[in-house]
């Protein structure tokens, strides 16, 4: 065996290095063209006419409304999605049932369904001419074309992240350190703050930041729940396409460098969370084994 081929299984590889170097070039080129320069071209298109056309763009009192509104339905969306990935993750990981293969594929749901099909239901559902429709109505309860229709429409399309985090890190470690702590007398409460939170925070908290960016990102089933009402029912997505409808590029901009500055913090906040994640599983693989205790003395 020549030099050349030991090298080449050092690495892991077989093929000649300038085709990994070609690979390589290919990948950061995609990166470059579909990455990089969309995010520049929005900083640079809502800063052509200065900074202070910037920031007049994001104070009108219809882009506040956008923000503000984008804003709350995240925060109502991302904890509601929390409960439902942690307790979802935890029944199908920790437990075997009749209907776990269903429960799944219902958790997979969002991801195989449109976000336009997902808000057309929920008008079917609680629109005017909807199955409670008349119901809402007599109540002078409004869901579509109001806040509640987008929080749901929201809580629809981005639930599956947490959950879908939590389910495979949650099989790969298993039952034992629960079933310890239990025998050991921790009540159900204690080991999930004691036990299991430790071993998938990091996991959870990469799952949180991708929920929170489709939350505040979602267009297709907002825009049909939402009604379009200015100062009222636009998120900034919403925000941004009427806007640049209205030929307002540099204020349409201004508003969409908030969502590209949310999608850098969370690819950064993304990149330390796994970070994080590898040390601590390399920490867990390298810590030695417990010597046990030394016979006492006399015996």
């Amino acid at each position: 065996m020549n030099t050349r081929t030991v090298r080449r299984a050092q690495a892991g590889t077989t093929e000649a290095p300038w085709v990994r170097y070609t690979l390589i070039m290919l990948a950061l080129g995609f990166m470059l063209l579909f990455l990089v320069l969309p995010l520049a071209a929005v900083f640079a298109e809502a800063l052509r006419k200065g900074f202070g056309a910037y920031l007049e763009g994001l104070r009108e009192p219809d882009a506040w409304s956008a923000i503000r509104l984008t804003v709350i339905t995240a925060l109502i969306a991302v904890p509601l999605n929390l409960v439902f990935g942690v307790a979802a993750a935890w029944c199908i990981a920790k437990y075997e049932f009749k209907g776990k293969a269903f429960l799944t594929t219902l958790v997979d749901l969002p991801f195989s369904v449109s976000p336009v099909v997902a808000g057309l239901i929920y008008v079917l559902m609680f629109g005017a001419q909807g199955w409670f429709g008349p119901w809402l109505q007599a109540h002078d309860i409004k869901i579509i074309f109001a806040v509640p229709g987008i929080v749901l429409a929201t809580v629809f399309v981005t639930f599956p992240f947490i959950a879908r985090e939590l389910i495979p890190l949650m099989q790969s470690q298993g039952n034992d350190e629960e079933q310890a702590a239990i025998v050991l007398g921790a009540t159900g409460w204690q080991t999930f703050w004691h036990v299991t939170l430790p071993n998938i925070k990091w996991g959870l908290l990469y799952g949180v930041i991708l929920c929170n960016a489709r939350a505040m990102g979602e267009f297709g089933a907002v825009s049909v729940v939402s009604g379009h009402i200015r100062g009222q029912t636009n998120t900034i997505p919403l925000h941004v396409e009427i806007l640049y409808n209205e030929y307002q590029s540099v204020a349409a901009f201004a508003a969409a460098s908030l969502l590209a500055l949310l999608a850098l913090v969370t690819l950064v906040i993304k990149s330390i969370a796994e970070w994080r994640n590898e040390q601590a599983e390399k920490a867990a693989i390298d810590l030695p084994p417990e010597r046990p205790a030394p016979p006492a003395p006399g015996r």
